[in-house]
C-alpha cells in the first residue's frame, strides 16, 4: 500500500478556510508563478513557481485516490463529477446524496461506515499509489485512528484570525522532523512523518 497523508493549504494560525469555507488568500500560491499546470477541470489552471510545480507534479503522479468528508464534497458540488487531479474520490458520509449526478461523473465512492472503511476503500482503489485525506474532521479522525503516515501542509503567509482548523481536536501528537521543506512564492511546502506506536 502507498503512503496515506493529509494535506491542505493552511494559514499561519492553523486554519484551512474561514467559517464559510472561503479560503481567502490561502490559495494565492496557485497563481504566484509562471509555470502553467492544467487540471481535469476546464476552468481551473494553476500558474505556480518551479518549486511548487515540481512538488505538485510529484504528488499528483503518485496519487491513487482521495478521501474527503461530506462537507467538502457539498461545498465543491463534487467538483461537478470530476476532481481536478482526475483521481477517484471516496466520500465519507452518513448518507450518500440521492440527487447528485453529472454527465460523465466517474469514480465517486460513498462510504457510510467511518474513516477506517473510507481509507480502506481508497487504498484498495489506489493499490500501490498514495491516498490523500482532506484536512479537517476526516484528517483528525484518521490521525486519531493511527491511519496517517504523513501530514503535508502548504503553509501560506496569511493569518485568517478564525475559521476552520486543519485539525479539529483530538489528543496531542508530536510529529517527526519534516522530510520536506520547500519555500517559494506565497507558500512553504512541508511534509511531516507521523510516528507509529
Amino acid at each position: 500500500m502507498g503512503t496515506v497523508y493529509s494535506t491542505a493549504s493552511m494559514s499561519l494560525d492553523g486554519y484551512i478556510a474561514y467559517d464559510d469555507d472561503d479560503p481567502g488568500a490561502l490559495f494565492d500560491w496557485y497563481q504566484a508563478g509562471g509555470i502553467e499546470m492544467t487540471t481535469a477541470m476546464d476552468d481551473l489552471t494553476f500558474h505556480v513557481t518551479e518549486p511548487s510545480h515540481d512538488y505538485l507534479r510529484d504528488q499528483t503522479l503518485a496519487l491513487g485516490a482521495i478521501v474527503v468528508g461530506r462537507r467538502l464534497f457539498d461545498v465543491t458540488d463534487g467538483w461537478k463529477g470530476r476532481h481536478p487531479y482526475d483521481v477517484p474520490v471516496v466520500v465519507m458520509t452518513h448518507e450518500p446524496p440521492a440527487d447528485w449526478s453529472y454527465t460523465g461523473a466517474k469514480d465517486f465512492h460513498f462510504v457510510t461506515d467511518g474513516v477506517e472503511a473510507a481509507i480502506r476503500v481508497a487504498q484498495t482503489i489506489a493499490g500501490r499509489r498514495e491516498v490523500s485525506v482532506a484536512a479537517g474532521e476526516v484528517a483528525t479522525q484518521a490521525l486519531e485512528a493511527g491511519l496517517l503516515d504523513e501530514v503535508r501542509i502548504d503553509l501560506a503567509p496569511v493569518v485568517l484570525g478564525s475559521g476552520r482548523p486543519y485539525f479539529t481536536g483530538g489528543s496531542t501528537r508530536v510529529l517527526d522532523e519534516p522530510t520536506t521543506i520547500i519555500q517559494t512564492a506565497r507558500v512553504t511546502h512541508l511534509v511531516y512523518p507521523v510516528p507509529r506506536g
